[in-house]
């Protein structure tokens, strides 16, 4: 932090900020010390302190590799999630597929298909996209965000999961990935109440077999298997009391090499299963 920014830092710390969210405020509205823009900086200050997520009010957050335009039409990307990527990235190398296909069921942000996408583009991997929402809101920031990064072999799609997926891909998807509604309308009061700001749609799910939360897991595990080649990986996001159901209903439906990863914090969070070959 330069001289310039150190007495507006001091003044959204004194206003009851958080030193570091301060200093990205600072540097994000007000850079190179222009005193111009100290009214907007205040402004998003205030946006902060009324409880606004941090993420909305700057406008972009980082994803892994990219730097992802969010806003209140989609989920704030999050840490855990980046998780999932290593997951996927590893199904595809041990799938060793030189041009596999992606299948994102809600996409939102993009954040797992285009951190995929891009980061398979590193290595010499010719991958397709194929990302979905039902929001077309979501996928209008979706297909910015692929713009932004110069991410161009991706196909946006307006679906309820796999629902307005072209037919003709059933069989043929290497990868399925999915950070899906995991919330149960009875925990929502009871979660940080950042998430109120997040378009519920994507963070609640209906119950399901007595499971807190669970329709739209459920849902993506039946249908899921239908468009898998053989040998091809779902890998998915869940939360913590959802790990022993998935892997019940994955088995009962005849997948393999089932299993379930923890996140950094130890907490259940990935869940991973293959078609068989």
């Amino acid at each position: 932090m330069t001289d310039a920014n150190h007495d507006p830092v001091a003044e959204l710390v004194g206003l009851g900020l958080d030193r570091r969210e301060a200093r990205w405020l600072v540097e994000e509205f007000l850079p190179g010390g222009d005193p111009d823009s100290l009214t907007v900086l205040r402004g998003a200050a205030q946006r902060r302190l009324d409880g606004e997520p941090l993420q909305y009010i700057i406008g972009h957050w980082p994803f892994r590799s990219l730097d992802l335009d969010v806003d209140p039409r989609v989920l704030i990307p999050r840490p855990e999630t980046e998780g999932l990527v290593d997951v996927a990235l590893g199904e595809l190398a041990a799938a060793a597929s030189l041009a596999p296909l992606l299948v994102d069921l809600g996409c939102g942000s993009g954040a797992i298909g285009l951190s995929l996408l891009d980061e398979l583009r590193v290595r010499g991997v010719a991958a397709t996209l194929v990302a979905l929402d039902e929001s077309t809101d979501a996928l209008d920031v979706a297909r910015a965000n692929a713009r932004k990064h110069h991410l161009h072999a991706v196909s946006f799609v307006a679906s309820s999961w796999f629902d307005a997926l072209d037919s003709s891909l059933r069989g043929r998807v290497d990868l399925v990935v999915a950070n899906p509604p995991y919330v149960g309308a009875s925990e929502m009061q009871t979660l940080d109440p950042v998430l109120r700001y997040e378009p519920l749609g994507a963070l609640v799910s209906t119950d399901e077999g007595g499971v807190v939360g669970f329709g739209d897991l459920d849902l993506i595990v039946r249908e899921s298997l239908g468009w898998l080649r053989p040998g091809g990986s779902l890998v998915m996001e869940h939360g913590e009391e959802q790990r022993a159901p998935l892997i019940e209903l994955a088995k009962d439906y005849g997948y393999v090499h089932v299993r379930d990863l923890d996140d950094l914090s130890g907490r259940p969070r990935t869940f991973v299963a293959r078609r068989p070959s």
